[in-house]
This record gives structure tokens, C-alpha cells and sequence, in this order.
């Protein structure tokens, strides 16, 4: 913790508020940035390359495996003491995001309703994240022991994912489901953990927390849309 600032949940009204909107602010140009990097992919990717990504389980699997380590890296970034730092790590994981959705874009825009549906999931999104968050505010309630349920539920679905991909096959609805929820519930968790437990300071990697929970919503999500229009 920097000595020279003071937790959030201690901070002065003044405080709290400029937190809050510096980190929203950047978990708003993370999303803008991530539509900016996924169109410049969609435009510039030869479609084969795109389909490729698809075609092979055990290649899924190694972007599944990359996308966990640049997270992992870039979550050390972001906490880094050096704000450039931080700016690289949350600039690489818009990327990442960026990169693991493309193969489920090119499909919902080529087969399964068109920018029509990725933009119903982006609403439903925003709509859930905001209802969300405000419960949190609104509340006031501490969502801390949420972490025991989210670390599980974390390790259950990846490896039913690793399991699905090794063998073949799909996970279904109710998976989508159970994600949708699993991602809701960190939404709740990480949002209170910024009331809580971040520093006055702290706003690019509560950023890329929020970023992060809000992308798990939001695919799986746009999941349940693509199987219903297919």
C-alpha cells in the first residue's frame, strides 16, 4: 500500500468520488477500446486464420492457455507501482479479451443474427452491470464472502471447459446459465471489494477487475443469444 493514500472506504466523500469516476471512466474506454481492437481484427484477420482458431480443440485450448497467462501478467502490471505500467498491463488485456472473442463475433455476425444480436447482448450486459453495481452502492452490504463461492465455481468451470474441449464436446445452455450467474456474482464481488479494500489510487487495476467480470457477462451472455437464433 502507497503510505500516501488511504483506503477508499476511509477516504473523504471528495475522494471516494473522484475514485469512482476515474475507474468507471476507465472501465468505459477499456470496453470502447475493446470494440476499436475487435472491428481492427474482424477487418484485418484473413477469415481462414479466424476459422482456424475454431477448427482445432487442442488450438482453442493453447489461446485458452495464453489468455490465462497475459492475464495473469497483466494484472502484475496493473499493480505495479508505475502508472505506464499499469496503463500497459490494462492495454493488454483489452487485447487479450480483443483476441479470445473474435472467433465468437466473426460467428454471431456471420451465422447468428448479425450485429443485431451482439448488440442485444451488449445491452443486457450494460443493464445487469448496472443493476449490479447499484445494489452494491445502494446497499451498502459487503459481498466479501462471495470469494469462497467464486474461487470454486471458478475452478469447476474451467475444467468443464478444458473437459469439453479435450473430448469434445458442448457444455449446453445451462452452463451458459451458470456462468452468467458465476459472472454476476463477481461483479457483486469485485465491486465491493473497491468500496472496501482499494486504495484512493488503485483505480486502473480496480478497472481492469470491473473490465474483466463485465467481458465473463458479456460472452457468455451473447452464448445464450447465438444458441437461440440457431
Amino acid at each position: 500500500m502507497n503510505p500516501y493514500n488511504t483506503l477508499v472506504a476511509n477516504a473523504s466523500e471528495l475522494d471516494r468520488a473522484a475514485f469512482y469516476k476515474r475507474t468507471y471512466t476507465h472501465v468505459a474506454l477499456a470496453v470502447l477500446s475493446f470494440i476499436v481492437v475487435e472491428a481492427l481484427l474482424l477487418e484485418f484477420i484473413p477469415e481462414n486464420v479466424i476459422i482456424g482458431m475454431m477448427s482445432s480443440r487442442y488450438l482453442w485450448l493453447g489461446i485458452i492457455g495464453l489468455f490465462w497467462l497475459g492475464g495473469t501478467m497483466s494484472e502484475k502490471l496493473v499493480a505495479s507501482a508505475d502508472r505506464n505500467t499499469q496503463y500497459l498491463g490494462l492495454g493488454a488485456y483489452v487485447i487479450l479479451e480483443a483476441i479470445i472473442f473474435l472467433p465468437m463475433i466473426y460467428i454471431a455476425l456471420i451465422y447468428s443474427g448479425g450485429a443485431a444480436v451482439i448488440q442485444q447482448a451488449g445491452l443486457i450486459t450494460l443493464s445487469m452491470f448496472t443493476g449490479l453495481t447499484a445494489v452494491v452502492f445502494l446497499t451498502n452490504k459487503d459481498f466479501s464472502f462471495l470469494r469462497t463461492a467464486l474461487v470454486i465455481g471458478g475452478f469447476i468451470s474451467i475444467g468443464l471447459i478444458v473437459a469439453g474441449a479435450l473430448f469434445g464436446f458442448d457444455l449446453g445452455l445451462w452452463f451458459s446459465v451458470g456462468m452468467v450467474v458465476l459472472a454476476s456474482v463477481s461483479i457483486l464481488y469485485q465491486t465491493s471489494q473497491i468500496k472496501n479494500q482499494y486504495e484512493t489510487d488503485q483505480h486502473v487495476v480496480a478497472a481492469l477487475q470491473i473490465f474483466s467480470s463485465v467481458m465473463l457477462l458479456f460472452w457468455y451472455v451473447l452464448r445464450i443469444l447465438m444458441s437461440r437464433k440457431n
